[in-house]
């Protein structure tokens, strides 16, 4: 099962398909492309709530696929509204996928604020800040709130309990646009 999923996810890389999966995690599902696949998490270019505009980026593990379709199969509609609206699939950003401390540490340098979720231990929260300090078992997240105000102090996380890992959407946009950055850097 296992190689049969990351074959078809090397497949939507190649032929560039949008591909649609669940997660244990969430109701509803995925839409996307994969823009490069790792050990254990992958790349997508998510396609938005509204099912046609793109939000931003998002690292999955792979064994948490499940019901996965490639290529979606509402592909051809999607990608002719995406058209229609402009939409152009945005360009793979410099992610190193190898490890998860390789995919934090290079999404912490490529945007403003990242968005970690620890699912198993808390399925309904997610954790949106920047990242300040991490090493080989925790990351240190300083947080901004959802009223864009950022945290005095950053909180750890365990790197094993992470699940998904999300940067470059509209909310953390928005969040990063009023509360603007913060005053802590990385340690690594």
């Amino acid at each position: 099962m296992r190689k049969t999923r990351e074959s078809q996810l090397a497949l939507a890389q190649r032929k560039k398909l949008l591909v649609k999966f669940a997660r244990p995690f969430e109701q509803g599902s995925v839409y996307g492309y994969v823009m490069d696949i790792g050990p254990r998490f992958f790349l997508v270019s998510v396609v938005g709530n509204d099912g046609v505009r793109f939000n931003g980026f998002s690292c999955f593990r792979l064994i948490d696929v499940r019901r996965l379709q490639v290529p979606h199969k509402y592909a051809a509609f999607i990608e002719a509204a995406q058209k229609k609206l402009g939409e152009r699939t945005p360009r793979k950003p410099s992610l190193v996928v190898h490890s998860l401390k390789e995919l934090l540490l290079s999404a912490s340098r490529l945007f403003p604020v990242v968005t970690i979720h620890i699912e198993k231990v808390d399925p309904d929260v997610c954790y949106i800040g920047r990242i300040v300090d991490l090493n080989k078992d925790h990351v240190a997240l300083l947080e901004i709130g959802p009223d864009a105000c950022w945290d005095k102090k950053p909180t750890s996380y365990r790197l094993r309990e992470i699940t998904r890992v999300d940067f470059g959407g509209q909310y953390e946009e928005a969040l990063h646009l009023v509360g603007g950055g913060p005053t802590m850097r990385i340690r690594s």
